[in-house]
């Protein structure tokens, strides 16, 4: 008795795993598989002194300024063109704009928000980004909010420094837009 109780109990068990693993596998494949998605690259062009500004200098022990380091706790803010191509007198298809806090004491990482405002073929409106920038590497910041014909969509912008060199750096912004399956697109 004891022993057709235990083999029922088992024959039950498979069953559920079986169920289970079917319609979860099958939710999962069907969710990735309608994401509308756009990517995309543009240039910015910061300018220090002409399109972004030193705020609040930050400790003066750490590391100082050069083309890639402030030192820690420095305050920065921007409103930098973008454009379709890393040469400034490309296209002007946008504007990044927001501020960065030195968070390391080396000088090379800081905490980053910005808004990324873009006329780009079809496409108008803003994605807002948040993360940590290295100014030397690539740095990947998730989207957190968009307006316009980006308006619920999800994703990350990927930030990778082309020129560190003079007065002017230039960084490719390369857009992950994808719009899940309740949002519409607006026209």
């Amino acid at each position: 008795m004891a022993s057709s109780l235990q083999n029922y109990v088992i024959v039950l068990f498979l069953i559920a795993i079986i169920q289970f693993k079917t319609s979860s596998s099958s939710s999962h494949h069907h969710h990735h598989h309608h994401l509308k998605s756009l990517h995309f690259s543009l240039y910015q062009h910061e300018t220090i002194n002409k399109t972004g500004y030193f705020i609040v200098n930050g400790i003066p022990q750490s590391a100082g300024v050069t083309e890639t380091t402030t030192p820690f706790g420095t305050l920065f803010v921007f409103q930098d063109p973008l454009t379709l191509t890393s040469n400034r007198s490309s296209k002007l298809v946008g504007i990044a704009e927001g501020t960065s806090i030195t968070s390391s004491l080396d000088g090379l990482r800081s905490i980053s928000i910005a808004k990324l405002t873009v006329r780009w073929k079809d496409y108008k409106g803003s994605v807002s980004i948040v993360g940590g920038t290295n100014n030397v590497k690539a740095s990947d910041h998730p989207i957190v909010g968009g307006t316009e014909d980006f308006m619920f969509v999800q994703g990350y912008v990927t930030s990778s420094p082309v020129d560190l060199t003079g007065i002017t750096v230039v960084y490719k912004i390369e857009f992950h837009i994808y719009w899940p399956p309740y949002a519409t697109q607006s026209s």
